[in-house]
């Protein structure tokens, strides 16, 4: 077993196959489980975000760029999305916060062929950068998102 798929395997043990509860690791990451493969809820978070006029900035296909070097790995992709009012008043807060902004959705599927969408939480964020409470609300609309996405 590699080190990575430890965790994975501790949060599959951890949760039913139909639970909806994220989980958050110590690392300020917060992993959901979505009820679709990767494509589809990589479809599902494009067509939120094009629905609440958030801009998509990139899609990037891990996985796919592996292939292209003869390499293999599960289905990963990541989304990087945002809206400068939002996000604009937190690097005025916290300059910091621009190292992780926009924000991210990674979509990926562990070894046991489950999918998850993987996000910073905001409350990490907060506290990594000195966030302003009353900023939070900026970026805590990920977590509604990724939410509705995985379901």
């Amino acid at each position: 077993m590699k080190m990575w798929q430890i965790p994975v395997l501790l949060v599959s043990i951890a949760l039913p196959a139909a639970a909806v509860n994220p989980v958050k690791r110590k690392n300020g990451i917060v992993d959901v489980p979505s009820n679709h493969s990767v494509d589809e809820t990589v479809e599902r978070v494009k067509s939120i975000l094009q629905s609440k006029g958030i801009t998509l900035f990139a899609l990037i296909d891990h996985s796919g760029e592996a292939e292209k070097v003869g390499m293999k790995m599960p289905p990963t992709k990541l989304l990087i999305f945002g809206n400068p009012k939002g996000g604009t008043p937190l690097m005025l807060a916290a300059p910091s916060i621009a190292i992780d902004l926009p924000l991210k959705i990674l979509v990926w599927q562990d070894a046991q062929g489950k999918v998850w969408l993987s996000y910073n939480s905001p409350e990490y964020l907060k506290e990594r950068h000195g966030l302003p409470s009353d900023l939070l609300k900026n970026i805590a609309v990920v977590g509604t998102l990724v939410a509705k996405a995985g379901e």
